[in-house]
Order: C-alpha cells, then structure tokens, then sequence
C-alpha cells in the first residue's frame, strides 16, 4: 500500500510540474467560425499601418484597439511571433501581422471593428490581409 501512495504522490508532482508548460504551449487565439478569436471569443484584428512587424497603434488608438499583450517569457512558434511595443510591452503577432481586439465588440462573435476606416481587419480562414 506505502508503495502505491508514493507512486500516486509522484505523477501527481508530474502532473503538477506539467502544467505550467502546457498552459504556456496553448496558442494565444484559435479559429472558430471562419474567423480568429482569443480565448475568451473575442475577435482579433489586424491594422493595415502596421508594418515590419512593428505595431502602430498606441496611446488612444490602443485604448480603442486593445493589443493582444503577450506574456512575459512568451516565444514564437509557427506563425506566431511576440513583437516589443513603444512602451516595452510584449504582443502577440500572427504572420507578422501585430494583433488587436475592439472595445466595441461586446460579446463574443462580434466584428464591429471589421474593415473600419478600411485599415481594420478580422484574420479569416486564408490568414490576415496582407
């Protein structure tokens, strides 16, 4: 019986130690409905003004746009990137394209900000706008 309680006890510190890299692996948004959404089903957007992997939107145009801010410690895999901003913050890109959100889209689903000012666009199935 000891025998089979340590051996519980050590898959459980397995999975325990496990679990921060798996959460960390996830990628930041996924495709649903033919569109890109993050993990709480909100649309993401590109911004045609972004360029070189550099963002554009700062100060009030971010308050409006909110980046999609990656983690401290976050690394690029596959199409994905993580761009420096003005202020020093990390944000997620995808095909070198920065990502956003809209403060106007309030629940899940929504695209209100899609092709606004015709620089505003939702990441389909065929990627962002390039």
């Amino acid at each position: 019986m000891k025998r089979y309680s340590q051996s519980i006890k050590a898959l459980m510190l397995t999975a325990a130690l496990a679990l921060p890299s798996m959460a960390f692996a996830a990628e930041p948004a996924m495709m649903k409905d033919g569109m890109m959404v993050d993990h709480k089903g909100m649309t993401v957007y590109t911004f045609d003004k972004d360029a070189g992997g550099k963002s554009m939107c700062n100060d009030d145009c971010a308050k409006n746009w909110p980046p999609m801010m990656a983690p401290a410690g976050a690394k690029a895999e596959g199409k994905w990137s993580v761009i420096k901003r003005d202020d020093g913050t990390s944000q997620y890109a995808y095909d070198g394209k920065p990502l956003y959100t809209f403060v106007n889209d309030k629940k899940p689903g929504d695209m209100v900000g899609d092709k606004m000012k015709d620089v505003w666009h939702v990441i389909t199935n065929t990627g962002p706008k390039k």
